[in-house]
């Protein structure tokens, strides 16, 4: 899901790593990725996925929703509407919106879509305390320290961050999961 908003992500990291005096190859090591890797991402090429993202945020000490940019400015800061929202797509298939209208309270709110197929693989959220979601639309497989379970719309989950995670949406359709990081 390729947007103009996905096209800040480059230039976004890129500032970032300069302004830290970072080369390429500094940045690729801290990652566990190649400096080819970090070129196509800089440059647009290719798209991170989520787990490079937080990795690049860890990587540069910024919490992964620094590359969420806002696509218009709100004339409420206690509220966001769908047009004004910041957006990231992933490679294979994720998106993220952030519905929260702002990134500097104690929890943040995502809409994920996952599309058919999509999911993250075990991971570990490195900048929160504890997450939870609701299914929206589709279905999500999660599975939570190896405890796996189908979640459909009106499901709901929370566990704490340091937990191991992963989920995939099975498919056959588009998965939608009212994500909150806190």
């Amino acid at each position: 899901m390729e947007s103009e908003r996905d096209a800040r992500f480059p230039q976004l990291l890129r500032d970032l790593r300069l302004r830290q005096g970072l080369t390429v190859r500094e940045l690729a090591r801290r990652i566990g990725r190649s400096v080819g890797f970090v070129s196509q991402i800089e440059r647009g090429l290719s798209q991170p996925s989520v787990e490079d993202v937080q990795a690049v945020g860890k990587a540069l000490g910024v919490h992964s929703m620094y590359f969420l940019q806002q696509a218009a400015v709100r004339t409420h800061p206690w509220a966001s509407r769908p047009q004004d929202r910041r957006t990231l797509g992933y490679a294979h298939g994720i998106t993220d919106q952030v519905v929260s209208p702002a990134l500097s309270r104690k929890f943040i709110m995502l809409e994920t879509c996952l599309e058919a197929g999509a999911g993250f693989a075990e991971h570990n959220i490195l900048d929160s305390d504890e997450q939870a979601g609701y299914v929206l639309e589709g279905v999500l497989e999660l599975w939570v320290n190896d405890e796996a379970m189908s979640l459909r719309p009106g499901d709901a989950f929370q566990f704490a961050s340091s937990a191991s995670s992963r989920c995939i949406n099975p498919g056959p359709g588009l998965a939608r999961v009212l994500w909150i990081y806190s």
